[in-house]
């Protein structure tokens, strides 16, 4: 400070140069030039103070109104670092003091969060070690995810524990995970097998038309039936092609069979079969019921019963089940429409048929606008959450799958309502 020309409680000018005077263990140190005059320049490095005054006094506020409060470290630390560098000039201590103390209670609430967040850590460790060892793997993975997601939303622990909760947990999943992958490995492996037998089966079902003797085919024919109900199970999907190509070539045969016999074969109908053609019949009834929103709540009892209907694979009627639930489908958006006007519209039944069939159709494109929309955003959040495993992800997308249904069904139902709006303006 010695040869100064201009002093100041906190700072000074020496050759033409601002010094912020030393404090604490902080020695003094150049923070500007003169531009003009010393003292425009003294004034305005202490008119600069006032921005780290600002800055303090808004992390102050900010940490005393925020939930989780410890988040705020780093950013506190950050602005001591600041301060210290800071060109200004003014008494910068008891604003470190300031953010010590606060430093001091973020330091104190992070330790006993990191406590509390070790016990929870160890808990979803207990958690995840009982729905590991469930033998059912696709409940087990969704109660593993669940329980995942927790721990993801748990905040961390103290270092000295921070490895051993991690390592603990993902040795956990991964010895989970692997053995899921292995079991999944045999059960590709063995349906594989199986695809071949049946493969093998459908080869030898083909040879039986062109056989000579009928009499010895017609009992291959029944071996290979038996050798065939006794191959086990294999996914839907692949099973539907072989029993297509099965049951093709077997009714070419027993078709040659019973011509040359001059057999007359009797269709026999499974009697589960019936009964859901029976229910469909009844759904079918219901949707030209007058009163839909009544309609509706029987139409759910149907559906209970048709789920009770314990019919394998191999036996049911894909197409049967498709028009039941697309009746079902009608029934209830139809219900959901009426139930919508009647809210909104207490004097409908008093318009002309052509004013309810357009108030109809206005309030369903809304309908299907929305149901569009939340579709969209469904599949947009699937597309950010996904985690590629067909079995993980198998949930969400049979909620989207049902997300699709309902907006094609929607735009069905107005096809028909505007043709039939068409018909009565022509």
């Amino acid at each position: 400070m010695e040869n100064a020309t201009l002093n100041d409680e906190y700072g000074y000018v020496k050759d033409s140069k601002v010094f912020l005077k030393g404090y604490l263990e902080y020695p003094d140190r150049q923070i500007g030039e003169v531009k003009r005059t010393e003292q425009e320049a003294i004034d305005y490095f202490k008119n600069r103070f006032s921005i780290v005054l600002n800055k303090v006094e808004q992390l102050e506020s900010e940490i005393d109104e925020a939930l989780n409060k410890g988040s705020y470290l780093t950013k506190l630390i950050q602005l001591q670092r600041k301060l210290i560098s800071f060109d200004a000039l003014g008494d910068f201590v008891p604003l470190l003091e300031r953010l010590q103390e606060k430093e001091e209670y973020l330091r104190g609430l992070i330790e006993i969060n990191q406590l509390k967040n070790l016990e929870i850590k160890r808990a979803l460790i207990e958690d995840v070690k009982v729905a590991a060892a469930i033998e059912d793997y696709a409940a087990a993975t969704d109660q593993i995810q669940e329980i995942k997601a927790k721990w993801i939303r748990t905040g961390p622990v103290e270092k000295e524990f921070q490895d051993e909760v991690e390592v603990t947990f993902q040795e956990i999943l991964d010895s989970f995970f692997q053995r899921r992958r292995d079991y999944f490995d045999e059960q590709n492996k063995i349906n594989q097998e199986r695809i071949d037998e049946y493969e093998r089966l459908i080869k030898i079902t083909k040879t039986l038309s062109y056989s000579r003797d009928l009499d010895d085919a017609y009992n291959k024919a029944r071996e290979v039936r038996v050798a065939w109900n006794n191959v086990g199970e294999v996914p839907p999907k692949r099973f539907f092609k072989v029993n297509k190509a099965y049951r093709h070539f077997l009714k070419l045969f027993y078709d040659k069979y019973n011509l040359a016999k001059g057999i007359e074969p009797k269709v026999r109908v499974d009697p589960r079969i019936v009964e859901q053609q029976a229910l469909l019949a009844r759904a079918e009834t219901l949707l030209r019921q007058k009163d839909i929103v009544e309609a509706s709540q029987e139409a759910k009892v149907l559906l209970s019963k048709w789920k009770e209907i314990k019919i394998p694979f191999k036996l049911a009627d894909k197409e049967l089940a498709e028009r039941f639930r697309s009746v079902c489908d009608k029934i209830f958006e139809l219900s959901y429409l009426a139930r919508v006007i009647s809210r909104k519209y207490p004097a409908f039944e008093m318009k002309s048929e052509e004013e309810q069939l357009r108030t109809k159709l206005r309030e369903l494109e809304w309908l299907a606008k929305r149901e569009k929309s939340d579709l969209e955003f469904a599949i947009i959040e699937f597309d950010r959450t996904a985690t590629g495993d067909p079995e993980q992800d198998k949930q969400a997308q049979g909620r989207i799958n049902i997300q699709k249904r309902k907006v094609a069904m929607k735009e069905r139902i107005l096809s028909e309502f505007e043709r039939k709006l068409k018909s009565i303006t022509n």
